[in-house]
């Protein structure tokens, strides 16, 4: 099983022989709007050309619609027979781009032998949680592989932990910029409620992923190492990847 850390919350994932592609975005450096007025987005270039990025995907999930989860670029270059799973609710947006199999999952579905279960996000709380919109996570199980939980776009919250202690992932994936919306809400994890995920999933291996690519992120990866380290986290369990840093797991 591979896992490659794109860009943002952009994911490449090989697991049980297939390959796909999470929240792809997947444009140039300074063409996307601003979030918060202090620069275009994103901030970095990809690791490498969009076309290298999508080369012999077998499927993408696209976990809501925000634009940086599903962007202009990634839907002008992905191909349009591609099997797209997404949350209820989004499908009619996707297809209206273009895209011919587009499968929403309510609860769970079986694709190729392995098991996708959506789970519940919180993306900001109060007010700005319900401009936020719904977003979404997704498990992994296969029997032949780890177990893994993409958290999505959310902050620490009941559904979360709730999640890590039925599921017990071996691997769990987190957007931990610290990201605020509004009146500095948060809509995702910071250093703080990453560590919350460390210490909730002590056996689990953590990866912390939406980092340093856009203007309204407030935890740099040096931040969260830092924070982490402070409060007894192993560099072992808490794995930052750079962009385009790939993980090798075994079952």
């Amino acid at each position: 099983m591979k896992i490659r850390l794109i860009r943002s919350a952009t994911i490449l994932l090989e697991y049980a022989g297939k390959k796909f592609i999470i929240d792809p975005y997947l444009a140039a450096k300074h063409t996307m709007p601003s979030y918060t007025g202090k620069s275009l987005n994103p901030l970095v270039e990809l690791p490498c050309e969009p076309f290298q990025v999508i080369a012999g995907i077998d499927m993408a999930i696209i976990s809501h619609l925000h634009s940086d989860h599903f962007d202009p670029t990634a839907q002008r270059l992905l191909p349009t027979n591609l099997l797209i799973l997404c949350q209820p609710g989004d499908e009619s947006e996707i297809k209206a781009v273009g895209f011919q199999s587009v499968v929403p999952i309510i609860d769970q579905i079986t694709w190729e032998n392995i098991e996708i279960i959506r789970t519940a996000c919180q993306h900001g709380s109060g007010e700005v949680l319900q401009e936020m919109g719904a977003a979404s996570g997704f498990i992994f199980k296969n029997e032949n592989e780890p177990t893994v939980y993409w958290a999505g776009d959310t902050i620490w919250c009941k559904a979360v932990d709730n999640t890590i202690s039925q599921v017990k992932p071996s691997i769990i994936i987190t957007h931990s910029c610290g990201a605020v919306w509004g009146d500095n809400i948060p809509i995702v994890m910071d250093a703080k409620q990453t560590v919350k995920v460390c210490l909730a999933a002590p056996t689990s291996t953590i990866i912390a992923t939406h980092m340093e690519s856009l203007d309204h992120t407030t935890i740099s990866r040096e931040c969260l190492r830092k924070y982490a380290e402070a409060n007894g986290i192993r560099v072992e369990q808490l794995l930052i990847p750079s962009d385009g840093e790939t993980y090798h797991f075994d079952c």
